[in-house]
């Protein structure tokens, strides 16, 4: 017996027959660079549809996934959902267990751009964590680039976050909550002010009043990832950190000590000469 999830993905494709938008089951494999007979095989109930058709046939048929996945929803999306649609690439172990996958400050710009394709995102570091709240759902964790956000963000510092489905963006996103926000060219650590109902768009907040807040329009947004935890480079103890500076204040004393005396010496060289 094959899947809920296969089931759907037959409906569809009978629907596209039905509505003569594909002429045959074989025409409608070729046009997905998919085999017809492997597609007969998913069909008649022998096999399970594939992650990978199922990507490539939202591509080019505008499947809804989430009628694909949930049941709920149109069975197709219309032109602007599709437009504004992307798939998000997630990593497993062997056991299909899913893995942070890390977005280091390097690869932030290919991240967010228009071209990201699956191997990018599975060439990206990964690994996992012990706390159960992260062994459900889908997490990422990104690097803090700037000053931007602090004093609650530094520099070098990682934030983990959960992945926010874009159905949910209108209502599920707390005002002066830190998100991460992947527009169509950059990576964003912000609070956000949500005003998508009214006016379409985020307000955009740093923590550093030095930064003005400013909006960012849906329609450039790709994903939001809720900030759930940070991880932070490990620092001394205040009491080390005077004990540094004493050092180095100490250090810098002999050091000009060293050079007036050099100066001084200069000075009688110059006069006897």
């Amino acid at each position: 017996m094959n899947s809920v999830i296969t089931q759907r993905f037959i409906k569809c494709h009978n629907t596209l027959k039905e509505e003569n938008r594909v002429r045959s089951s074989r025409q409608f494999a070729l046009s997905l660079e998919y085999l017809p007979q492997s597609l007969s095989e998913i069909l008649k109930g022998r096999r399970d549809v594939t992650i990978e058709l199922l990507r490539k046939s939202v591509e080019v048929y505008q499947i809804n996934p989430v009628y694909i996945f949930t049941g709920d929803g149109p069975m197709f999306m219309t032109e602007e959902d599709h437009k504004n649609f992307r798939v998000l690439t997630i990593v497993t172990n062997a056991q299909s267990d899913e893995r942070i996958v890390h977005v280091p400050v390097q690869a932030q710009a290919g991240y967010a751009s228009e071209l990201t394709d699956p191997t990018f995102v599975q060439d990206l570091p990964t690994y996992t964590l012990p706390d159960y709240k992260y062994k459900s759902g889908t997490h990422r964790s990104f690097d803090v680039e700037g000053d931007s956000m602090e004093p609650t963000l530094f520099e070098g510092d990682k934030v983990i976050c959960s992945y926010l489905e874009p159905t949910l963006w209108e209502t599920a996103l707390k005002d002066n909550f830190v998100y991460v926000i992947v527009t169509r060219g950059d990576v964003l650590v912000k609070r956000i002010e949500n005003r998508l109902k009214t006016e379409k768009q985020l307000i955009l907040i740093s923590d550093n009043n030095y930064y003005k807040p400013y909006g960012v329009s849906l329609g450039d947004i790709r994903e939001i990832w809720y900030v759930r935890a940070k991880i932070s480079p490990f620092l001394p103890s205040p009491q080390n950190i005077q004990k540094l500076l004493r050092e180095e204040l100490s250090e810098m004393r002999k050091t000009i000590n060293n050079q007036s005396e050099v100066i001084g010496n200069l000075k009688v060289l110059i006069q006897n000469l």
